[in-house]
Order: structure tokens, then C-alpha cells, then sequence
């Protein structure tokens, strides 16, 4: 097990969630902006990226602004590694191998060591060095190996220098690369991993290819922390995450919104009902089952698990709990009556 900042990863430890900025880290005050928002949506971990020596000077205030644990990913220069580190990075992506030799390596693993920041092996598909693709060929689901090969190189590369608080990713675009690439790499150390499936796509392509490796990994008892990557608002990353958890069973933070499809029986504007709830609830900690549902005939009945939830139609809207009706407002009230009723609940936990 390692420690970003105050999160464990790994060992027995909760499932870690984390999210990468999309912002300019140079411009302090916007990404601390939507570190925030990822705060309140759930994130544990946070990633941004480091271009140069100011973004990795920005840390500093970063950090001053945040809770959660930063991240500083690196590409290629050491001396922007050790920079985050001295500005208060509280863990670093790098791939060791391409940080340009032994030495510059080595001055990396030493200021890791004398901040006591951990280290993650980030290998991707595309990063694969010459020789092992030249060796082991492109990795396919049928063969990974090059990926893997190079994750363990760049791991021999730190422990040399006598370090070991490390996490590797092994991340391919390809769904079931990734999935046998994580499988087998899981059988070949105990570092901890990270997951993810790079490049993904948008919300919804994103969403599925990486549940659809994720839960499969996650349900195999692989991984320790990972982060769904979408060509959207990070926020919509973390959403993503903590429902792929509830759906397995292994996490649960915050209300579990089930909501009709809708049918020719639907009176109201559900869709609009439900996106104003889910965005509300995203900020709510207590793990209920809320409801929305499209018609006060049938509605209750088919969510009668559900803590509370409510159904409108004709004019009238209802709020029911566990099945039974709790309260009946006029339909153009119903929202804001129910969303009352969310916040005296999140306030009575």
C-alpha cells in the first residue's frame, strides 16, 4: 500500500477515484475552480498536467486552495518532476525510461524520497519503447506483453534506486487489451494498480467501453485506484466512477437515482425533472435510493424500494416514500418540493 496525501491506495484500502483537469494549470484560479467542482462531486484523487516550469510553480497555490491530493503528471523532463515536488506535488506521473538517462532518474527518485511522494509507472499503448515492439509486436488482447514488458522495465528502473512506493498503469484505448493486459499484470506483481482505458471518447462511448473494463477488472478484485476518461467536464468522470462502484457493490457515496424510461403514459417533462435531481443529488453524501418517475398511476408501485421519489401528471404531483404517498403538490411545484425534501434529508444524516 502507498499514501497520495492522506489517501491509501492499495491493500485493504477503499477504491481510490480520481480525475485528471482539463484546465491550464498555469491559470491558478480556474483550475482550482473545477478541482472544487470535483471535490464536491466525490473525487479523491486530482491529476494535472505539467508543461513547463510555471505550471509546475502553480502547484504551490493550488494546493493552498484545495483538500483532495494533487498529482503532477509528467512527459519527458525530470527537472519539471522535481519542480512539482518541491512546489508540493503529492504524487508524480512519469515513465521512468523517458526522462532522458540513469541520472535525471535518479535526482527524480531522490526527491521523491525526501518528500515522500509516491510514484506511478504510467505506461500507455503508444509509449511502448522500440525494442519491445519490435520484440512482442503491438499489444492485442491476445498479447499484451509489450505493454506489461515496459511497465515492469521502467518498475526495475526505480527499484535499482532502492524505491518502491510505486503504482503502475498499463492503459490501452482498446477495451479488452486493456482488461487481459491488467489481468496478467496483476499476477506479476503487487504494486498497486491503476486503472483506465485512454482515449476512451465522450460521454457515452467513454462510459461504456471503460465500465465495461473497469467492472470487469474491479469485479475480479483488480485495481486499487482509476479514473474513467471522457472527452467531456471532468465532473461528469467522477459520476461515472462512484455509479460503476455502486453497481458492483463495492462502493456507495451518495443517493442511487433510479428514474423511468418513460412511455406514452409520461404527462410531464421527465427528462428535464430528472437531469435538475441528478444534478442535485451529485452533491448529497447519504447512500438512499431516489426515484423519478414519469406517471402518479403506475409510478409508486414500480419504485416502491425506492426512499423517496416522486410522479406528476394531469396537474398534480406526488412525493411518495417506500412506495406510499407522503405528499401531494401541484405539478408545477413538484420539483422544488422534492428537492426540500432531498436537503432535509442530507441535513437530518
Amino acid at each position: 500500500m502507498i499514501h497520495v496525501g492522506r489517501v491509501p491506495v492499495g491493500g485493504n484500502s477503499p477504491i481510490a477515484v480520481q480525475s485528471m483537469t482539463n484546465t491550464d494549470t498555469r491559470d491558478v484560479e480556474t483550475t482550482v475552480a473545477q478541482i472544487m467542482a470535483l471535490e464536491d462531486a466525490g473525487c479523491e484523487i486530482i491529476r494535472v498536467a505539467v508543461l513547463d516550469t510555471e505550471a509546475a510553480q502553480a502547484i504551490s497555490s493550488i494546493r493552498e486552495q484545495i483538500t483532495i491530493p494533487l498529482i503532477a503528471d509528467i512527459h519527458f523532463d525530470s527537472r519539471l518532476a522535481v519542480s512539482a515536488m518541491e512546489n508540493g506535488a503529492q504524487g508524480i506521473r512519469i515513465n521512468p525510461g523517458n526522462l532522458g538517462g540513469a541520472d535525471k532518474l535518479a535526482r527524480v527518485v531522490d526527491a521523491a524520497r525526501a518528500y515522500r511522494v509516491p510514484i506511478r509507472v504510467g505506461v500507455n499503448s503508444g509509449s511502448i519503447e522500440k525494442d519491445l515492439l519490435k520484440e512482442h509486436g503491438y499489444p492485442t488482447s491476445e498479447n499484451p506483453t509489450a505493454l506489461i514488458e515496459s511497465a515492469m522495465r521502467n518498475v526495475r528502473l526505480l527499484e535499482a534506486l532502492d524505491f518502491e512506493e510505486i503504482k503502475i498503469s498499463i492503459k490501452s484505448s482498446d477495451t479488452l487489451t486493456a482488461i487481459s493486459g491488467y489481468q496478467q499484470l496483476s499476477k506479476l506483481t503487487d504494486y498497486p494498480l491503476h486503472l483506465g482505458v485512454t482515449e476512451a471518447g465522450g460521454l457515452i462511448a467513454g462510459t461504456v467501453k471503460s465500465s465495461v473494463a473497469l467492472g470487469i477488472l474491479l469485479h475480479q478484485g483488480i485495481g486499487d485506484t482509476f479514473r474513467i476518461s471522457l472527452t467531456r467536464d471532468p465532473v461528469e468522470e467522477i459520476r461515472v466512477c462512484f455509479e460503476l462502484l455502486r453497481s458492483l457493490k463495492i462502493r456507495e457515496r451518495g443517493p442511487e437515482l433510479i428514474s423511468c424510461p418513460t412511455c406514452g403514459r409520461t404527462q410531464i417533462d421527465l427528462f428535464s425533472i430528472a437531469e435538475e435531481v441528478e444534478r442535485y443529488v451529485q452533491k448529497m453524501e447519504k447512500p438512499i435510493k431516489v426515484a423519478v418517475m414519469g406517471c402518479v398511476v403506475n409510478g409508486p408501485g414500480e419504485a416502491k424500494e425506492a426512499d423517496i421519489g416522486l410522479a406528476g401528471g394531469n396537474g398534480v404531483g406526488i412525493i411518495f416514500k417506500k412506495g406510499k404517498l407522503y405528499k401531494k403538490v401541484k405539478e408545477e411545484e413538484l420539483l422544488a418540493a422534492f428537492l426540500d425534501e432531498l436537503k432535509k434529508i442530507e441535513q437530518n444524516q
